[in-house]
C-alpha cells in the first residue's frame, strides 16, 4: 500500500488516489467512484458521495422471482402482468388441474370434464386479452 502513497498530493481528508486495479481490489471495501475505503457502517463514501449500493452484487436465483423484474424483463405494466400470470394460472389449471382433480368413468363424466376444462381455457384467454389489452404502448421516439 506505500506504493499508492508515494507522490500523491492530496488534502489531508481524501485518501490517496490509485489507478493500479490490483491494489483497489486488494481493499476490502472500495467506493467505485474513487477508489477510497468505505468507513464501517457509511451508506456513502466520504470522499465523492457515491452509494455504497451501487457496487455489483451477486444475485441469487429468487432475484428472478421478484415481481418487480418479472416486470420489468418482460417489459409489461402492473396491471398487464397480473392479466398475464392470471392467464398462465387459468392455461394450467384448465389443461393439468381439471385432468388430476376428475376422474372419467363414463361419457357423461367426460363431458364434464371437457365442459370445466373449455371453461378454464376461456377464463385464460380472458385473462390474456384484458393483457393485451393493458399493456402500455411505448412512448413514440422524438
Amino acid at each position: 500500500m506505500s506504493e499508492v502513497a508515494q507522490d500523491a498530493h492530496h488534502e489531508f481528508w481524501r485518501p490517496p488516489v490509485s489507478t493500479d486495479q490490483e491494489s483497489r481490489q486488494a481493499l476490502v471495501d472500495v467506493c467505485e467512484g474513487c477508489g477510497a475505503e468505505f468507513m464501517s457502517g457509511s451508506r456513502y463514501c466520504h470522499a465523492c458521495g457515491t452509494s455504497r449500493g451501487t457496487a455489483a452484487r451477486p444475485e441469487h436465483w429468487t432475484h428472478y422471482l421478484e415481481f418487480h423484474n418479472i416486470r420489468n424483463g418482460l417489459g409489461l405494466g402492473t396491471a398487464s402482468l397480473v392479466a398475464f400470470i392470471s392467464g398462465v394460472f387459468c392455461l394450467l389449471c384448465g389443461l393439468i388441474g381439471v385432468a388430476l382433480v376428475y376422474s372419467v368413468q363414463t361419457f357423461a363424466d367426460f363431458q364434464a370434464v371437457q365442459f370445466y376444462r373449455m371453461e378454464w381455457l376461456l377464463g385464460a384467454v380472458a385473462a390474456f386479452v384484458a393483457g393485451i389489452l393493458l399493456k402500455k404502448s411505448p412512448e413514440p421516439k422524438r
